[in-house]
């Protein structure tokens, strides 16, 4: 998750996007067989918020967290030895029982198909699993997405062709949001045609009483949406994997 995104105020342990966007990854995360700790590798991790949610809710499923991000100093990589959070400039050498999550990472990279392949090439047994969100759909390309150096936005088809290609199989894909599509849609095409000088964030503080009410919309999508395959902000894709 890019710390630009909460560069302006926005608290992740109040705000209605991140506290409805992490439901899923821990739907998805309640599912996978017990009996292992898991190992979680947050990749493009920036604050390690969705991995230090998984670990506050289910301590006695994770091992440890990878917190991977280019960003982190040799300070902060030092500082986290010895920790449960361990930040590194790069995957593991050796992915194993692990649970690795891309939130909104993909979009960032000119070549994501490449780093689906060494997340691959970098792991090892029988028992790992990816989540992925990435934004969806071009025509929903904002200066929120130049603020952020997006390279692309995605839909269904293409996100299932790049875990095709990469040979990620996926148990479920679909479109997240897909209530508030329509409103993001329309704010989109109207901010568009009144361009501003300044590329700043669309993440930013919002009203507690406007926060509870896209909180509780965000909450019914990612609990009771999960089968939305024709519209939405963001697209979610989960499975497991082998480097096979």
């Amino acid at each position: 998750m890019d710390l630009k995104e909460i560069s302006s105020g926005v608290d992740q342990n109040t705000h209605w996007y991140y506290q409805s966007k992490k439901l899923p990854l821990f739907n998805y995360f309640k599912k996978l067989p017990d009996g292992i700790k898991y190992n979680i590798i947050d990749v493009g991790s920036g604050s390690g918020f969705f991995a230090k949610e998984l670990l506050h809710t289910f301590p006695d499923k994770i091992n440890i967290c990878y917190l991977i991000d280019t960003e982190y100093t040799d300070k902060e990589i030092t500082e986290s030895l010895g920790t449960k959070f361990l930040k590194q400039n790069k995957i593991p050498n050796a992915v194993s029982n692990s649970l690795v999550i891309l939130m909104d990472v993909l979009e960032h990279l000119e070549d994501d198909f490449q780093m689906l392949i060494d997340i691959k090439n970098n792991s090892v047994g029988n028992a790992n699993y990816y989540f992925i969100t990435v934004p969806a759909f071009q025509s929903l390309w904002s200066a929120h997405d130049d603020y952020l150096c997006h390279h692309r936005r995605y839909t269904i088809t293409t996100l299932k062709e790049l875990l095709l290609k990469s040979k990620f199989p996926f148990d479920s894909i679909y479109y997240l949001y897909g209530t508030l599509f329509p409103l993001v849609w329309i704010t989109r095409k109207i901010s568009g045609l009144f361009p501003s000088k300044e590329i700043t964030s669309e993440m930013k503080p919002v009203h507690p009483i406007l926060n509870k009410i896209l909180l509780f919309i965000g909450n019914f999508d990612a609990n009771y949406m999960d089968k939305n395959k024709l519209a939405g902000v963001s697209c979610v894709a989960f499975g497991k994997y082998t480097n096979k």
